[in-house]
């Protein structure tokens, strides 16, 4: 068997181990069409859509127009950017509203540890504390969840896109996605941030133009999508080492620059990464697309030359080939389930696909315009949660019954060895699986 075979089933494995207990809970993002104000939240639960319209019939309004990204920030919390509307929306996760943060405009990506949600936007102005402040570029707005007001913001690139939290840092990817139509070149930076201060730390130079789009994270590493600039820079993807950057290491030695491009990507449960990647040419506008599982861990020690596998579970790959315009990827962290949406011609009702960790097709559903995001609920209700993780030196595993975290509050049942975990409030390191 060839080590891309045995990658493949070793991934298909892992997930089907997680799947014992499956309980699809799926909400779906769909965009809509920008400056139409016609996005819309599909829900998705166990082999039916129960609605395309969930966020308006649970309250009453519209969410918004251009909603762009979702998070889960605890049991109790979701948060939405909603781009072209310029708010970020909470809601419970039976889709009720909660509150609303309308500092924020431009808002693009989330990411949070439970006491604050961290905001990448392209715009120039926030109100901070009351406050207007103003950014040349794009700026990065922390918002407290006691008050779901901006208490700081700090200028990072022009047009801050991906947003990540590790170890009290925040890692955001800027793009200079405007470069097109205003007065600035491309981004090819990576700047870091003290999430307390909200000062920046550090800026990584990557060489790599544009870092557009939502990045991946698997414990210390990030996997970022470069659209590259249409013409002739060609797209790619860098997988990123936080903890390199945080042990100072040389700019150079942060990441690997990879010659496929990973415009929807997302985490597996067993520290991978699944990419689709699209590459857009104004020479020819055609698009052409390259499908690939990424072993973060093995790219960064290999250089490279060795962690990229053009294989996915099943008929995975076989089914994505067949789609019109996919439009996004994702992996349920509880249950291991694989889905993926498909935008068709962008202008009418997309479509969902399911299939089981080992990849096997499940179904098809029409949900609406543009599906692009997505978040499992997990199916026992708690989400978990980093707020509580206890300082000091990592320790054995506490409790090896007790439910596990990785650091992104999700509840997991198969440990990366090496990887740092949390149980009962406690940081520990896995040592096996």
């Amino acid at each position: 068997m060839t080590l891309r075979k045995l990658a493949t089933a070793a991934l298909a494995f892992v997930l089907a181990s997680a799947s014992s207990f499956a309980q699809e809970k799926i909400i779906v993002v769909n965009e809509g069409n920008w400056q139409s104000d016609n996005g819309r939240l599909s829900y998705f639960e166990d082999g039916k859509i129960v609605s395309n319209e969930w966020f308006r019939e649970k309250n009453g309004y519209k969410i918004g127009d251009t909603p762009n990204d979702i998070i889960q920030i605890n049991d109790d919390l979701i948060a939405l950017s909603i781009n072209w509307s310029n708010i970020i929306q909470y809601i419970r996760p039976d889709g009720t509203a909660v509150a609303a943060t309308e500092d924020v405009p431009n808002n693009r990506k989330l990411c949070s540890d439970g006491k604050y949600v961290y905001i990448s936007s392209y715009g120039h102005e926030c109100l901070v504390n009351g406050q207007m402040e103003t950014f040349e570029r794009g700026y990065v707005a922390k918002v407290d969840l006691s008050t779901f007001k901006v208490i700081k913001a700090v200028e990072v690139g022009y047009e801050p896109e991906g947003i990540a939290l590790y170890k009290g840092h925040l890692f955001v990817a800027n793009t200079g996605g405007y470069a097109f139509n205003e007065p600035h070149e491309y981004e090819h930076t990576v700047d870091v941030i003290d999430a307390e201060s909200m000062k920046i730390v550090r800026s990584v130079e990557t060489e790599t133009i544009n870092l557009y789009g939502k990045m991946s994270q698997v414990g210390q590493y990030l996997c970022i999508n470069s659209p590259g600039d249409y013409y002739d820079v060609q797209g790619a993807t860098l997988i990123f080492d936080c903890q390199a950057v945080l042990d100072g290491k040389a700019d150079a030695d942060c990441f690997v620059k990879l010659e496929y491009a990973a415009t929807y990507n997302c985490p597996t449960p067993d520290g991978k990464f699944l990419a689709i990647g699209s590459r857009f040419s104004y020479y020819t506008n055609e698009y052409t697309f390259n499908y690939v599982t990424i072993d973060p861990a093995e790219v960064m020690e290999y250089n490279g030359t060795s962690g990229v596998y053009d294989e996915l579970p099943g008929t995975v790959l076989e089914d994505l080939k067949k789609m019109e315009m996919p439009y996004g990827i994702y992996v349920n962290p509880y249950t291991g389930y694989i889905y993926a949406t498909d935008a068709g011609n962008f202008a009418a009702a997309g479509a969902l696909l399911q299939w089981t960790p080992e990849g096997k097709y499940v179904g098809k559903w029409k949900i609406y315009i543009n599906p692009g995001h997505f978040l499992a609920l997990p199916p026992d209700g708690h989400f978990g949660g980093v707020e509580d993780i206890v300082a000091g030196p990592m320790e054995a595993d506490p409790d090896p019954n007790a439910p596990m975290f990785n650091l992104q509050g999700i509840r997991i049942s198969r440990p990366i060895p090496g990887q740092l975990y949390i149980r009962n409030g406690r940081k520990f390191i896995a040592t096996n699986r």
